[in-house]
Protein backbone atom coordinates (compact mmCIF):
# COMPACT_ATOMS: atom_id res chain seq x y z
CA UNK A 1 0.00 0.00 0.00
CA UNK A 2 1.58 3.59 -0.79
CA UNK A 3 0.04 6.97 0.49
CA UNK A 4 -0.07 10.51 -1.50
CA UNK A 5 0.79 13.93 -0.17
CA UNK A 6 0.57 15.50 -3.23
CA UNK A 7 -1.19 13.15 -6.69
CA UNK A 8 -0.20 15.76 -9.21
CA UNK A 9 -1.29 15.24 -13.14
CA UNK A 10 1.15 17.32 -14.63
CA UNK A 11 2.11 14.93 -17.60
CA UNK A 12 -1.93 15.59 -18.74
CA UNK A 13 -0.59 19.07 -20.01
CA UNK A 14 2.00 17.63 -22.26
CA UNK A 15 -0.14 15.10 -23.71
CA UNK A 16 -1.75 17.63 -25.78
CA UNK A 17 -1.50 17.77 -30.21
CA UNK A 18 -0.14 20.72 -31.21
CA UNK A 19 -3.76 22.31 -32.66
CA UNK A 20 -6.34 20.56 -30.08
CA UNK A 21 -4.73 22.40 -27.55
CA UNK A 22 -7.56 24.62 -27.16
CA UNK A 23 -10.19 21.40 -26.55
CA UNK A 24 -7.66 19.68 -24.14
CA UNK A 25 -8.17 21.75 -20.88
CA UNK A 26 -4.63 21.46 -19.16
CA UNK A 27 -4.63 20.31 -15.53
CA UNK A 28 -1.09 20.72 -14.00
CA UNK A 29 -0.09 20.37 -10.13
CA UNK A 30 4.08 21.64 -10.52
CA UNK A 31 5.15 24.04 -12.99
CA UNK A 32 6.89 22.13 -15.48
CA UNK A 33 8.71 23.55 -18.72
CA UNK A 34 7.21 20.69 -21.37
CA UNK A 35 8.98 22.34 -24.51
CA UNK A 36 6.62 22.36 -27.61
CA UNK A 37 6.65 18.92 -28.26
CA UNK A 38 2.89 18.80 -29.32
CA UNK A 39 3.57 21.97 -31.62
CA UNK A 40 2.67 20.08 -34.84
CA UNK A 41 0.32 22.52 -37.16
CA UNK A 42 0.83 25.40 -38.84
CA UNK A 43 -0.45 28.58 -37.51
CA UNK A 44 -1.27 32.25 -38.84
CA UNK A 45 -1.45 33.19 -35.23
CA UNK A 46 1.47 31.70 -33.23
CA UNK A 47 3.40 34.76 -32.73
CA UNK A 48 0.61 36.55 -31.87
CA UNK A 49 -0.03 35.17 -28.41
CA UNK A 50 -2.12 32.60 -30.48
CA UNK A 51 -5.37 34.11 -30.60
CA UNK A 52 -8.34 32.48 -32.08
CA UNK A 53 -11.55 32.98 -30.53
CA UNK A 54 -12.44 36.37 -32.36
CA UNK A 55 -10.07 36.59 -35.26
CA UNK A 56 -10.05 33.07 -37.51
CA UNK A 57 -6.65 31.10 -38.04
CA UNK A 58 -7.76 29.76 -41.10
CA UNK A 59 -4.13 27.59 -41.72
CA UNK A 60 -4.98 26.32 -38.06
CA UNK A 61 -8.01 25.81 -37.22
CA UNK A 62 -8.71 22.85 -39.12
CA UNK A 63 -6.27 20.94 -36.86
CA UNK A 64 -8.71 22.21 -34.00
CA UNK A 65 -11.94 21.63 -35.48
CA UNK A 66 -11.94 19.73 -39.06
CA UNK A 67 -15.22 21.42 -40.09
CA UNK A 68 -12.99 24.76 -39.84
CA UNK A 69 -11.37 23.42 -42.98
CA UNK A 70 -14.82 24.67 -45.09
CA UNK A 71 -12.52 28.16 -45.30
CA UNK A 72 -10.19 26.92 -47.03
CA UNK A 73 -10.59 27.91 -50.77
CA UNK A 74 -7.68 26.66 -52.89
CA UNK A 75 -5.19 23.28 -52.03
CA UNK A 76 -1.90 23.95 -50.48
CA UNK A 77 1.38 22.47 -49.05
CA UNK A 78 2.73 23.25 -45.87
CA UNK A 79 6.54 22.24 -44.23
CA UNK A 80 6.19 23.59 -40.35
CA UNK A 81 9.30 22.74 -39.02
CA UNK A 82 9.47 23.25 -34.79
CA UNK A 83 13.18 23.60 -32.99
CA UNK A 84 12.17 24.46 -28.76
CA UNK A 85 15.86 23.84 -26.29
CA UNK A 86 14.94 24.33 -22.81
CA UNK A 87 17.34 26.41 -20.97
CA UNK A 88 19.97 24.65 -18.41
CA UNK A 89 20.71 21.67 -20.65
CA UNK A 90 17.17 20.02 -19.52
CA UNK A 91 16.27 19.20 -22.99
CA UNK A 92 15.41 19.79 -26.78
CA UNK A 93 13.18 18.40 -29.46
CA UNK A 94 13.06 19.18 -33.42
CA UNK A 95 10.13 18.05 -35.39
CA UNK A 96 9.24 18.05 -39.17
CA UNK A 97 5.61 18.05 -39.87
CA UNK A 98 4.78 17.87 -43.71
CA UNK A 99 1.64 18.46 -45.17
CA UNK A 100 -1.49 19.01 -48.01
CA UNK A 101 -4.79 20.47 -47.30
CA UNK A 102 -7.16 20.63 -50.30
CA UNK A 103 -10.31 22.12 -51.35
CA UNK A 104 -12.26 20.65 -54.63
CA UNK A 105 -15.74 21.50 -54.97
CA UNK A 106 -18.02 20.92 -51.73
CA UNK A 107 -15.08 18.34 -49.92
CA UNK A 108 -12.42 19.73 -48.57
CA UNK A 109 -9.58 17.64 -46.65
CA UNK A 110 -5.85 16.56 -46.05
CA UNK A 111 -3.12 15.39 -44.07
CA UNK A 112 0.13 15.64 -42.22
CA UNK A 113 3.32 13.19 -41.51
CA UNK A 114 5.74 14.04 -38.52
CA UNK A 115 8.85 12.72 -37.13
CA UNK A 116 10.10 14.38 -34.34
CA UNK A 117 13.43 13.68 -32.28
CA UNK A 118 13.34 14.12 -28.55
CA UNK A 119 16.68 15.01 -26.56
CA UNK A 120 16.05 14.40 -22.93
CA UNK A 121 17.47 16.36 -20.04
CA UNK A 122 21.63 15.85 -19.03
CA UNK A 123 21.15 14.07 -16.00
CA UNK A 124 24.01 14.83 -13.88
CA UNK A 125 24.28 12.68 -11.20
CA UNK A 126 26.71 10.64 -9.25
CA UNK A 127 26.31 6.78 -9.01
CA UNK A 128 28.12 4.14 -7.15
CA UNK A 129 29.36 1.85 -10.28
CA UNK A 130 30.01 -1.77 -9.82
CA UNK A 131 33.69 -2.03 -8.86
CA UNK A 132 32.95 0.58 -5.73
CA UNK A 133 34.09 3.66 -7.68
CA UNK A 134 32.22 6.75 -8.15
CA UNK A 135 31.86 8.49 -11.72
CA UNK A 136 29.63 10.20 -14.24
CA UNK A 137 27.32 7.48 -15.88
CA UNK A 138 27.08 7.55 -19.94
CA UNK A 139 22.97 7.58 -20.42
CA UNK A 140 22.06 4.88 -22.87
CA UNK A 141 21.58 5.85 -26.59
CA UNK A 142 17.36 4.92 -26.16
CA UNK A 143 17.55 7.75 -23.29
CA UNK A 144 19.73 10.09 -24.61
CA UNK A 145 17.06 10.30 -27.46
CA UNK A 146 13.98 9.52 -28.48
CA UNK A 147 11.79 9.39 -32.00
CA UNK A 148 8.41 10.02 -32.11
CA UNK A 149 5.99 9.63 -35.15
CA UNK A 150 2.88 11.31 -36.18
CA UNK A 151 -0.10 11.20 -38.62
CA UNK A 152 -3.01 13.47 -38.98
CA UNK A 153 -6.19 13.25 -41.43
CA UNK A 154 -9.42 15.02 -41.98
CA UNK A 155 -12.33 14.86 -44.63
CA UNK A 156 -15.17 17.08 -44.73
CA UNK A 157 -17.96 18.49 -47.00
CA UNK A 158 -19.83 21.95 -47.47
CA UNK A 159 -23.33 21.39 -47.85
CA UNK A 160 -24.56 23.37 -50.64
CA UNK A 161 -25.89 26.94 -50.21
CA UNK A 162 -26.68 26.17 -46.96
CA UNK A 163 -23.50 27.24 -45.16
CA UNK A 164 -23.16 23.96 -42.89
CA UNK A 165 -19.88 21.80 -42.98
CA UNK A 166 -19.45 18.53 -41.43
CA UNK A 167 -16.13 17.14 -41.08
CA UNK A 168 -14.10 14.43 -38.92
CA UNK A 169 -10.55 13.90 -38.58
CA UNK A 170 -7.84 11.60 -36.43
CA UNK A 171 -4.60 12.28 -35.19
CA UNK A 172 -2.40 9.40 -34.11
CA UNK A 173 1.28 9.04 -32.52
CA UNK A 174 3.87 6.67 -31.97
CA UNK A 175 5.78 8.14 -29.01
CA UNK A 176 8.86 6.76 -27.38
CA UNK A 177 9.64 9.65 -25.03
CA UNK A 178 7.19 12.42 -23.46
CA UNK A 179 9.46 15.42 -22.92
CA UNK A 180 10.26 15.93 -19.20
CA UNK A 181 9.27 12.03 -17.85
CA UNK A 182 12.73 11.27 -17.09
CA UNK A 183 13.35 14.29 -14.31
CA UNK A 184 10.24 12.52 -12.64
CA UNK A 185 12.10 9.82 -11.19
CA UNK A 186 15.11 9.12 -8.51
CA UNK A 187 18.29 8.34 -9.76
CA UNK A 188 18.24 5.16 -12.22
CA UNK A 189 20.33 3.63 -14.42
CA UNK A 190 17.78 3.44 -17.48
CA UNK A 191 13.68 5.09 -18.31
CA UNK A 192 12.71 3.14 -21.34
CA UNK A 193 9.02 4.86 -22.76
CA UNK A 194 6.88 3.37 -25.04
CA UNK A 195 3.30 4.49 -25.97
CA UNK A 196 0.66 6.23 -28.15
CA UNK A 197 -2.04 8.59 -28.40
CA UNK A 198 -5.42 8.58 -30.47
CA UNK A 199 -7.54 11.86 -31.26
CA UNK A 200 -10.43 11.50 -33.10
CA UNK A 201 -12.71 14.21 -33.33
CA UNK A 202 -16.44 15.33 -35.28
CA UNK A 203 -16.72 19.17 -36.07
CA UNK A 204 -19.93 20.83 -37.57
CA UNK A 205 -19.34 24.48 -38.73
CA UNK A 206 -22.60 27.03 -39.51
CA UNK A 207 -21.75 30.33 -41.39
CA UNK A 208 -23.92 33.41 -42.31
CA UNK A 209 -24.29 36.12 -43.82
CA UNK A 210 -22.60 39.29 -42.29
CA UNK A 211 -19.46 37.35 -40.99
CA UNK A 212 -21.45 35.11 -38.37
CA UNK A 213 -20.56 31.50 -37.42
CA UNK A 214 -20.98 29.26 -34.62
CA UNK A 215 -18.70 26.10 -34.56
CA UNK A 216 -19.37 22.76 -32.66
CA UNK A 217 -17.31 20.16 -32.21
CA UNK A 218 -17.12 16.50 -29.83
CA UNK A 219 -13.26 14.50 -29.53
CA UNK A 220 -12.19 11.28 -27.52
CA UNK A 221 -8.59 11.62 -26.74
CA UNK A 222 -6.90 7.92 -25.63
CA UNK A 223 -3.19 8.75 -24.10
CA UNK A 224 -1.56 5.29 -23.15
CA UNK A 225 2.36 5.74 -22.61
CA UNK A 226 4.31 3.04 -20.03
CA UNK A 227 7.74 3.47 -17.94
CA UNK A 228 9.92 0.74 -17.64
CA UNK A 229 12.45 1.98 -14.66
CA UNK A 230 15.53 0.33 -14.14
CA UNK A 231 17.35 1.09 -11.03
CA UNK A 232 20.87 -0.52 -9.97
CA UNK A 233 20.49 -2.38 -6.48
CA UNK A 234 23.35 -3.73 -3.99
CA UNK A 235 22.02 -6.61 -2.44
CA UNK A 236 24.50 -9.35 0.07
CA UNK A 237 24.19 -12.73 -1.54
CA UNK A 238 26.28 -15.43 -1.23
CA UNK A 239 28.08 -17.04 -4.03
CA UNK A 240 28.09 -20.60 -4.22
CA UNK A 241 29.88 -22.78 -3.00
CA UNK A 242 30.88 -20.09 -0.27
CA UNK A 243 28.04 -19.12 2.23
CA UNK A 244 29.32 -15.90 3.11
CA UNK A 245 27.25 -13.09 1.79
CA UNK A 246 29.17 -10.67 -0.44
CA UNK A 247 27.92 -7.32 -2.41
CA UNK A 248 26.49 -8.37 -5.77
CA UNK A 249 24.62 -5.67 -8.14
CA UNK A 250 21.43 -6.38 -9.31
CA UNK A 251 18.57 -4.99 -12.05
CA UNK A 252 15.73 -4.24 -10.93
CA UNK A 253 13.21 -2.81 -13.13
CA UNK A 254 9.98 -1.05 -12.21
CA UNK A 255 6.78 -0.08 -14.46
CA UNK A 256 4.85 2.23 -14.44
CA UNK A 257 1.95 3.29 -16.71
CA UNK A 258 0.32 6.74 -17.80
CA UNK A 259 -2.80 6.20 -18.95
CA UNK A 260 -5.77 9.18 -19.42
CA UNK A 261 -8.82 8.96 -21.53
CA UNK A 262 -10.98 12.22 -21.94
CA UNK A 263 -14.01 12.91 -23.73
CA UNK A 264 -14.45 16.32 -24.99
CA UNK A 265 -17.39 18.73 -26.44
CA UNK A 266 -16.35 22.69 -27.63
CA UNK A 267 -19.03 25.08 -28.44
CA UNK A 268 -17.80 28.26 -30.36
CA UNK A 269 -19.54 31.99 -31.69
CA UNK A 270 -17.86 34.61 -33.76
CA UNK A 271 -20.05 37.71 -34.84
CA UNK A 272 -18.88 41.28 -36.05
CA UNK A 273 -20.32 44.38 -33.89
CA UNK A 274 -21.79 47.39 -35.04
CA UNK A 275 -18.75 49.36 -34.81
CA UNK A 276 -16.44 48.74 -38.06
CA UNK A 277 -13.72 46.43 -38.19
CA UNK A 278 -14.56 45.11 -34.59
CA UNK A 279 -15.32 41.24 -33.95
CA UNK A 280 -16.21 39.59 -30.97
CA UNK A 281 -16.44 35.96 -30.21
CA UNK A 282 -16.70 33.71 -27.58
CA UNK A 283 -16.55 29.79 -26.40
CA UNK A 284 -17.39 26.93 -23.74
CA UNK A 285 -15.43 23.77 -23.17
CA UNK A 286 -15.86 20.49 -21.34
CA UNK A 287 -13.78 17.52 -20.36
CA UNK A 288 -14.21 14.72 -18.37
CA UNK A 289 -11.42 12.89 -17.81
CA UNK A 290 -10.63 9.24 -16.65
CA UNK A 291 -6.95 8.11 -15.77
CA UNK A 292 -7.17 4.50 -15.10
CA UNK A 293 -3.61 4.68 -13.94
CA UNK A 294 -1.27 7.61 -12.81
CA UNK A 295 2.20 7.01 -12.72
CA UNK A 296 4.02 6.14 -9.35
CA UNK A 297 6.49 9.57 -9.62
CA UNK A 298 9.14 9.71 -7.18
CA UNK A 299 9.35 13.35 -7.25
CA UNK A 300 5.93 13.07 -4.64
CA UNK A 301 5.18 9.96 -3.29
CA UNK A 302 2.07 9.14 -5.64
CA UNK A 303 -0.31 6.21 -5.80
CA UNK A 304 -0.56 3.77 -8.70
CA UNK A 305 -4.15 4.48 -8.38
CA UNK A 306 -7.02 6.27 -10.24
CA UNK A 307 -8.56 9.53 -10.27
CA UNK A 308 -11.18 12.15 -12.45
CA UNK A 309 -11.36 14.98 -13.80
CA UNK A 310 -14.09 17.44 -15.02
CA UNK A 311 -12.46 20.47 -16.76
CA UNK A 312 -13.79 23.48 -18.07
CA UNK A 313 -12.59 26.33 -20.13
CA UNK A 314 -15.04 29.50 -20.51
CA UNK A 315 -13.53 32.20 -22.83
CA UNK A 316 -14.28 35.51 -24.30
CA UNK A 317 -12.28 37.43 -27.33
CA UNK A 318 -12.14 40.90 -29.14
CA UNK A 319 -10.43 41.59 -32.40
CA UNK A 320 -9.95 44.90 -34.33
CA UNK A 321 -9.44 45.35 -38.19
CA UNK A 322 -8.20 48.53 -39.60
CA UNK A 323 -6.20 48.67 -42.83
CA UNK A 324 -3.02 47.13 -42.23
CA UNK A 325 -3.27 46.58 -38.56
CA UNK A 326 -5.12 43.88 -36.80
CA UNK A 327 -5.64 43.60 -33.29
CA UNK A 328 -6.89 40.44 -30.56
CA UNK A 329 -7.26 39.63 -27.00
CA UNK A 330 -8.53 36.36 -25.45
CA UNK A 331 -9.34 35.85 -21.95
CA UNK A 332 -10.07 32.22 -20.64
CA UNK A 333 -11.17 30.98 -17.34
CA UNK A 334 -10.52 27.52 -16.86
CA UNK A 335 -12.26 25.85 -13.39
CA UNK A 336 -11.21 22.29 -12.47
CA UNK A 337 -12.63 19.82 -10.14
CA UNK A 338 -10.23 16.90 -10.16
CA UNK A 339 -10.23 13.27 -7.46
CA UNK A 340 -7.29 11.35 -7.36
CA UNK A 341 -7.69 8.31 -4.55
CA UNK A 342 -5.06 5.63 -2.75
CA UNK A 343 -6.55 1.91 -2.46
CA UNK A 344 -5.34 0.17 0.04
CA UNK A 345 -3.32 -3.47 -1.42
CA UNK A 346 -3.85 -5.68 1.67
CA UNK A 347 -6.25 -4.81 4.61
CA UNK A 348 -4.46 -1.83 6.76
CA UNK A 349 -5.42 -0.73 10.74
CA UNK A 350 -5.45 2.92 10.76
CA UNK A 351 -4.36 4.58 13.59
CA UNK A 352 -7.18 4.62 15.24
CA UNK A 353 -7.38 0.90 14.82
CA UNK A 354 -10.25 0.74 12.37
CA UNK A 355 -9.63 -1.73 10.21
CA UNK A 356 -9.61 -0.78 5.95
CA UNK A 357 -10.17 -3.98 3.94
CA UNK A 358 -7.80 -4.05 0.99
CA UNK A 359 -9.20 -2.15 -2.23
CA UNK A 360 -10.54 0.75 -0.29
CA UNK A 361 -9.19 4.28 0.12
CA UNK A 362 -6.81 5.37 2.11
CA UNK A 363 -5.81 8.64 0.88
CA UNK A 364 -8.27 10.47 -0.97
CA UNK A 365 -7.29 14.04 -3.00
CA UNK A 366 -9.51 16.37 -3.94
CA UNK A 367 -7.95 19.46 -6.45
CA UNK A 368 -9.91 22.55 -6.79
CA UNK A 369 -8.59 24.68 -9.96
CA UNK A 370 -8.82 28.12 -10.89
CA UNK A 371 -7.14 29.05 -13.81
CA UNK A 372 -6.76 31.89 -16.12
CA UNK A 373 -5.17 32.34 -19.35
CA UNK A 374 -4.59 36.05 -21.27
CA UNK A 375 -3.78 35.79 -25.16
CA UNK A 376 -3.09 39.42 -27.12
CA UNK A 377 -1.35 39.84 -30.29
CA UNK A 378 -1.13 42.06 -32.90
CA UNK A 379 0.06 42.21 -36.79
CA UNK A 380 0.93 45.10 -38.94
CA UNK A 381 0.98 44.56 -43.28
CA UNK A 382 3.11 46.66 -45.10
CA UNK A 383 3.94 45.96 -48.66
CA UNK A 384 4.42 42.18 -49.16
CA UNK A 385 5.65 41.39 -45.03
CA UNK A 386 3.93 41.23 -42.16
CA UNK A 387 4.91 41.85 -38.86
CA UNK A 388 3.38 40.34 -35.74
CA UNK A 389 3.86 40.04 -32.19
CA UNK A 390 2.01 38.75 -28.84
CA UNK A 391 2.08 37.73 -25.17
CA UNK A 392 0.46 34.61 -23.49
CA UNK A 393 0.42 34.70 -19.49
CA UNK A 394 -1.41 31.75 -17.88
CA UNK A 395 -2.35 31.69 -14.38
CA UNK A 396 -2.33 28.68 -12.23
CA UNK A 397 -4.11 27.96 -8.74
CA UNK A 398 -5.15 25.40 -7.19
CA UNK A 399 -6.49 24.53 -3.49
CA UNK A 400 -5.95 20.24 -2.38
CA UNK A 401 -7.92 19.26 0.35
CA UNK A 402 -6.04 15.60 1.47
CA UNK A 403 -7.92 12.77 3.97
CA UNK A 404 -5.35 10.38 5.05
CA UNK A 405 -7.48 7.27 6.64
CA UNK A 406 -4.52 5.48 7.91
CA UNK A 407 -3.21 8.31 9.84
CA UNK A 408 -6.90 9.51 9.93
CA UNK A 409 -5.75 13.29 9.10
CA UNK A 410 -6.98 16.09 6.88
CA UNK A 411 -4.13 18.95 5.75
CA UNK A 412 -4.92 21.51 2.97
CA UNK A 413 -2.94 22.86 0.51
CA UNK A 414 -2.73 25.52 -1.78
CA UNK A 415 -0.52 26.59 -4.73
CA UNK A 416 -0.47 29.23 -7.82
CA UNK A 417 1.93 30.70 -10.08
CA UNK A 418 1.72 32.61 -13.38
CA UNK A 419 3.82 31.76 -17.27
CA UNK A 420 4.62 34.49 -19.34
CA UNK A 421 5.04 33.76 -22.86
CA UNK A 422 5.89 36.63 -24.85
CA UNK A 423 5.90 35.83 -29.30
CA UNK A 424 7.27 37.73 -32.40
CA UNK A 425 7.18 36.85 -35.99
CA UNK A 426 7.35 38.01 -39.90
CA UNK A 427 5.23 36.46 -42.32
CA UNK A 428 6.98 36.77 -46.42
CA UNK A 429 3.91 36.36 -48.99
CA UNK A 430 5.69 35.76 -52.07
CA UNK A 431 4.00 35.07 -55.60
CA UNK A 432 3.18 31.33 -55.13
CA UNK A 433 4.98 31.06 -51.84
CA UNK A 434 4.60 32.40 -48.07
CA UNK A 435 7.25 32.12 -45.52
CA UNK A 436 6.59 32.46 -41.99
CA UNK A 437 8.70 32.32 -38.76
CA UNK A 438 7.98 32.84 -34.99
CA UNK A 439 9.78 32.53 -32.21
CA UNK A 440 8.49 32.84 -28.55
CA UNK A 441 9.90 32.27 -24.89
CA UNK A 442 8.47 31.03 -21.90
CA UNK A 443 9.41 32.14 -18.44
CA UNK A 444 8.27 31.04 -14.93
CA UNK A 445 8.14 27.08 -15.33
CA UNK A 446 11.15 24.83 -13.97
CA UNK A 447 12.50 21.42 -14.08
CA UNK A 448 11.62 19.60 -10.94
CA UNK A 449 14.01 16.69 -9.56
CA UNK A 450 14.71 13.79 -7.33
CA UNK A 451 17.22 13.26 -4.91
Amino acid sequence: MRTAHLAPLLLLALALPGGGAAQLVPVRTVPVASGDQFLLSPSQHLAMGSVGLALPDTLGDPFSNPAAGARLRESLFFGSPTYYRISGRNGTGRTLPLGALFSSGEWFGGGSLSIQEVEGAERNQWLVRPGGWWGMPQAPLSEASARNLYAFALLGYRFPGSGLSLAGSAHWADLGAVDGVDLLYALSQEIRQSGHFTDLRLGILKEWEGERSMELLVLRNRFRMRHDVSYLDLAWEPLPPDTIPVPQWRTRVEKNLDHTDTWGAHLAFRRPLQAPGWTVGWSLTANRKDHPKIPNYEIQNIPRDPGDTWAWALGAGLAKAQGPTRFAVDLILEPIRSETWADAATDTISAQGVKIPAGERTVENDFRFMNALVRSGVAWDWRWATLQGGLQIRSVAYELDQFNRVEVARRKQEESWMEWTPSFGVELDLPGLTVRYAGRVTTGTGRPGTQ
